[in-house]
């Protein structure tokens, strides 16, 4: 198709020229943008342009939107990220202070810490209440705190029922009614060595003494000289001190890593520095309601009397966990709803992904599922990063629900 301008001489020249100047313009203008664009993908292809206020418009080629804002070129290399991917310069890398860490298999160990207090071993302790009445005539161990042997003598006694039953005992001997007297001595722990006199006929003694049934020391002792007790009241309380236990409140979350046989070491604030080996004996089978807490039996051993009942303790209890992926807890980004750490991607790329946690031991978290042996991940400025993802994932999912 042809026009025809009929104009004056000198003036059709003018339309064609401006025409021409027109053009060249516009393409000087796109060459530039198109360089610019180039320059922000580090030399890379521009895929498309995105609206810079995250509205659902991409365009091929630059533009302005309505409020003369430059589209963003999106490039090659990023539009086939996952969604959240942060893309940063090398040099906002390095004022970030951006570090990151290999994924590695580590071999890890828990330690689970408890405080505790000890107690004495209850299937070492002993009592002393005669199943006779009588008085106390002369007392041998007159105080709390000594130390006795087995079979020592604690206090002689008079007993008006025992002086009845041994002369029942004199008389019969040799009888046939000799084993009955035998027997009702037996039965009130009539001591082994008065009995054996008195079948040598040898006479019956007017007090007896009563010896310590195990070595121990005393705690308490209610026992006075002179004084008249009943049948079955206590007069000593005694405590073999050579293994004493240790009761630690080990808090909930902890108790899966703890077992019967482990080894536990404790330290008392009397001598911080002499650690005592114990190992875990038994787990009570309730958790404290209000403190959340189970109670962890350690028998330690106790032969130079260091340890005392109601001392407080330290407990620390090593549990390992054999050999797994983990990384380092600062590279974990935990919300309480989601644990994701960013995986270094290279050129200044980095990808948040979730990944699903076990035990924390020794600095590091176990990895169960998400990561594997050889990725990198950010251990420091990793909050930054995470910001601006999530900031990114958010605007992507409001163009998405646009488009819609």
């Amino acid at each position: 198709m042809k026009f025809a301008l009929k104009l004056r001489p000198g003036v059709a020249v003018v339309a064609p020229l401006a025409i021409i100047v027109a053009v060249i313009v516009i393409a000087i203008a796109t060459g530039g943008t198109d360089a610019h664009a180039d320059a922000a993908c580090g030399g890379g292809k521009v895929k498309y342009y995105r609206n810079p206020m995250g509205a659902p418009d991409t365009s091929p080629v630059p533009k302005k939107d309505a409020m003369n804002m430059d589209y963003i070129p999106v490039c090659e290399d990023e539009a086939g990220d996952r969604p959240g991917t942060v893309k940063i310069s090398l040099d906002k890398v390095q004022r970030l202070g951006v570090r990151s860490e290999e994924v590695q298999e580590r071999a890890l160990s828990r330690v689970v810490r408890a405080f505790a207090t000890l107690q004495f071993d209850e299937r070492r302790q002993f009592v002393v209440a005669p199943k006779f009445g009588g008085w106390i005539e002369k007392l041998y161990v007159n105080a709390t705190g000594d130390v006795v042997a087995a079979g020592q003598k604690l206090f002689d006694v008079y007993s008006p029922e025992l002086n009845v039953l041994q002369q029942e005992f004199v008389l019969s001997h040799g009888m046939q009614g000799a084993g009955a007297a035998d027997g009702r001595l037996r039965n009130l722990d009539y001591p082994e060595a008065e009995l054996e006199k008195l079948r040598r006929g040898e006479r019956a003694p007017h007090a007896i003494a009563v010896p310590a049934p195990a070595a121990g020391t005393v705690v308490e002792k209610m026992a006075v000289e002179g004084m008249r007790y009943q049948p079955g009241e206590t007069l000593f309380r005694i405590v073999d001190t050579r293994t004493m236990w240790v009761l630690a409140e080990v808090y909930e979350q902890d108790l899966g890593y703890v077992k019967v046989g482990d080894t536990a070491k404790v330290t008392v604030n009397a001598w911080p520095d002499r650690p005592f080996q114990g190992k875990v004996i038994f787990i009570y089978p309730s958790v404290g309601k209000e403190s959340r807490t189970a109670r962890l039996r350690i028998e330690v051993a106790n032969p130079d009397g260091l340890l005392r009942a109601e001392m407080a303790a330290t407990v620390e209890i090593g549990t390992p966990l054999g050999v797994a992926v983990a990384v380092p807890e600062s590279a974990v980004i935990d919300s309480g709803k989601r644990q994701v750490v960013l995986v270094e991607r290279g050129e200044g790329r980095y990808e948040p992904r979730p990944v699903k946690l076990g035990a924390h031991a020794q600095g590091y978290v176990q990895v169960l599922g998400g990561l594997k042996s050889g990725e990198r991940v950010v251990t420091s400025a990793n909050f930054l990063i995470d910001a601006e993802s999530n900031l990114r994932a958010a605007l992507a999912t409001f163009t998405a629900g646009d488009a819609k």
